[in-house]
């Protein structure tokens, strides 16, 4: 009876690394062979076996063939670490499924897929429906802040956008390469054409050269036709994300991506040309890169003829309190909350901090802040641990609880008003970089605050940051 049942089955194996299907008493009536890489057992060491004697050290109450016979139950996704009878172990994701005819269970059938190659293959799913699907992807205008490294890389941005050559993008992790790379994407005439994206740490390079070339019908088990991530893209543009731990045999291949404009899938003679924008990022300095060998030399000079280098949070610091405010409002509408700001210590905190996740890390911060704050004002008390133990905290109150009791108060309201506005000038002068984060931080114009400046003589020597001696 299971034989009416096989013609189906079969149609099966162009999709998943390996199909077994055994009759009600657990014995193999058909098997197709796992790679040589997973075992050295053939057709012939399975047919006819029981399961047991192909694999003796199953445990018959964890085997998801026996469970379908016993129980007509389906299993997915099971993890299992299979030990034949030749010693050979290895690791498979299972789908079993009962086989009934006329409501009698008859057999069961184990569909398995390697780990590796289910993360390929829903890789290849995200990605394709990525191109078909449009999303929304950042903008220049997205990027917050005003520091003037903000303020370059925004005009950067801007001036790439505008070309069709590959670009490199140097940041640390955190520093936000994908909105970059979106931002570049967005401002561009292709603008209307998918913008895929590929982690190159995430798999492993044997998988990820199917990822980016396709494959056709039997050019390993279980491959079907499908396009890869470079002709999915066809028009648009390819984001690949720590390229520098992408295997030095796949660079060159990469490399001539770029150069002749043309793919070929796994499996295939036929080459095909595709019209693609390549933005690559390292999370390292490049030329370290080059130097541990981890990025070739040639694939540098022909992604890095536009570069971009996005600055860290610590390169920006101008820009902590805006970036806080905007993920304050942030959370507040997405967690239902009306959470007005950050305490002065925690600003202090937030000013002194290393940040090695950069804006990510600040992001994640305010969000752990979020769960823990029970009041109108995020507090050091909400702040985790090892942010408070990287600063010198106590130092930060410390010149946090200077008040207005330092004011020389002067008799009239206007007076005493005045010479509070001065005292705040003089504080947003000494603890920013320059007149315009000391503005922003006052929440005035800049030519308000020089109009201040010269209303209270305040003497701030020209071009520093630095107040003259009185």
């Amino acid at each position: 009876m299971l034989e009416n049942y096989l013609d189906i089955i079969t149609n099966m194996e162009n999709f998943v690394d390996g199909v077994l299907v055994t009759d009600h008493n657990a014995d193999v009536v058909y098997v197709n062979e796992y790679s040589p890489n997973l075992t050295t057992l053939t057709e012939k060491d399975y047919i006819g076996k029981n399961l047991f004697e192909i694999y003796p050290d199953m445990d018959p109450s964890a085997s998801t063939i026996i469970k379908a016979l016993k129980t007509g139950e389906t299993t997915l996704n099971y993890r299992n670490i299979l030990t034949t009878v030749e010693g050979d172990s290895f690791e498979v994701i299972d789908d079993t499924f009962p086989i009934r005819e006329n409501g009698k269970i008859i057999g069961a059938v184990c569909i398995t897929f390697s780990p590796l190659r289910k993360q390929a293959m829903k890789a290849l799913n995200i990605s394709t429906a990525q191109a078909k699907t449009p999303r929304q992807l950042f903008t220049e205008a997205d990027i917050i802040g005003r520091s003037e490294s903000i303020n370059t890389l925004r005009r950067q941005i801007r001036k790439v956008a505008q070309t069709a050559s590959s670009l490199l993008i140097y940041g640390d992790t955190g520093t936000g390469k994908e909105m970059v790379a979106q931002s570049v994407h967005s401002g561009s005439n292709r603008k209307n054409r998918p913008f895929l994206t590929q982690n190159c740490a995430a798999i492993p390079s044997s998988l990820l050269e199917s990822i980016f070339f396709g494959t056709v019908k039997g050019s390993y088990t279980g491959a079907e036709n499908h396009a890869g991530l470079f002709e999915t893209a066809d028009g648009g543009t390819v984001f690949l994300d720590e390229i520098n731990s992408m295997d030095i045999g796949l660079q060159a291949k990469l490399l001539r991506v770029l150069e002749e404009k043309k793919v070929t899938r796994i499996g295939s003679t036929d080459s095909m040309d595709v019209d693609v924008r390549i933005i690559a990022a390292v999370n390292k300095p490049p030329l370290d890169c080059i130097k541990n060998g981890t990025l070739r030399a040639d694939l540098f000079y022909r992604l890095g003829s536009v570069t971009l280098n996005l600055p860290s949070l610590t390169e920006r610091r101008d820009d902590i309190e805006l970036l806080t405010k905007y993920f304050v409002d942030q959370y507040n509408a997405s967690m239902n909350k009306n959470i007005l700001g950050v305490s002065r210590d925690v600003m202090g905190v937030f000013h002194t901090y290393s940040w090695p996740g950069n804006v990510r890390e600040l992001k994640n911060v305010i969000e752990g802040a979020f769960n823990l704050c029970d009041s109108t004002v995020i507090g050091l008390g909400d702040l985790p641990s090892y942010l408070l133990s990287d600063v010198e905290v106590d130092k930060i109150v410390a010149e946090n609880q200077a008040t207005i009791d330092d004011i020389q108060w002067l008799g009239s309201l206007k007076k005493n008003m005045e010479a509070y506005e001065k005292y705040m000038i003089i504080k947003a002068i000494k603890t920013h970089k320059n007149l315009v984060s000391a503005a922003s931080y006052l929440g005035i114009s800049r030519q308000s605050l020089n109009q201040k400046i010269n209303k209270y003589k305040i003497p701030v020597v020209k071009n520093t940051l630095d107040l003259a001696e009185e």
